[in-house]
């Protein structure tokens, strides 16, 4: 079964990749090129099935029985708001780098003398093949703080200390994050979602 990502985000494709080791994965731009989709869901599921229908229809007649995936995810602060929440991918502006979008939030929280504070990161996970539509979520909470720490993972994990540790996704093993990241628990339903979809 190929499964194609509806994601240029190089350090999705490395997390995705990692758990679906079983299947042929090729982001998007392999086949298709370039191709910015504007994401204007309400939500991480209406963004994600956006982006997965988007690619879908580009790739459907090259590959008609491939499986489109799309993430949409992201970081939710109750203290500050629930910010960045859907936006955190541009949360310092539309060409923002992760390390863009990091310092602001840690700006956010030292400008309201936060040092620590309840977070969770949200995974909306879409599938499109032409067996239908299907979503999962994945969530995984725990603190941020005022500082990064480590330089492992992306996005927000050098502020991020999931419940339960002490270090920071940005100090944590790859394969830490690998059993409990947000992602890696909707990827797991999604996985299930392709085996039926492959027996079909």
């Amino acid at each position: 079964m190929k499964v194609i990502l509806a994601t240029s985000n190089k350090g999705k494709i490395k997390e995705i990749k990692k758990i679906l080791d079983s299947q042929e994965v090729v982001p998007f731009k392999e086949i298709i090129g370039e191709l910015d989709i504007e994401e204007n869901g309400k939500t991480f599921k209406e963004n994600a099935l956006i982006k997965a229908r988007t690619i879908y229809e580009k790739v459907k007649d090259i590959y008609p029985d491939a499986v489109v995936i799309s993430d949409d995810s992201g970081i939710t602060v109750p203290a500050l708001g629930n910010i960045p929440g859907i936006y955190s991918a541009r949360f310092a502006g539309k060409n923002a780098s992760d390390k863009d979008n990091l310092n602001k939030l840690i700006n956010e929280l030292k400008s309201k003398n936060i040092r620590k504070t309840p977070a969770y990161y949200t995974a909306a996970i879409a599938i499109v093949s032409k067996e239908g539509e299907f979503t999962v979520h994945g969530w995984m909470h725990g603190v941020v703080i005022d500082e990064a720490r480590g330089d492992k993972g992306f996005g927000y994990d050098p502020m991020f200390i999931p419940s339960g540790y002490d270090k920071t996704l940005g100090e944590l093993d790859d394969e830490i994050k690998k059993e409990i990241s947000h992602r890696s628990k909707a990827l797991k339903l999604a996985q299930r979602v392709l085996k039926v979809i492959k027996n079909k």
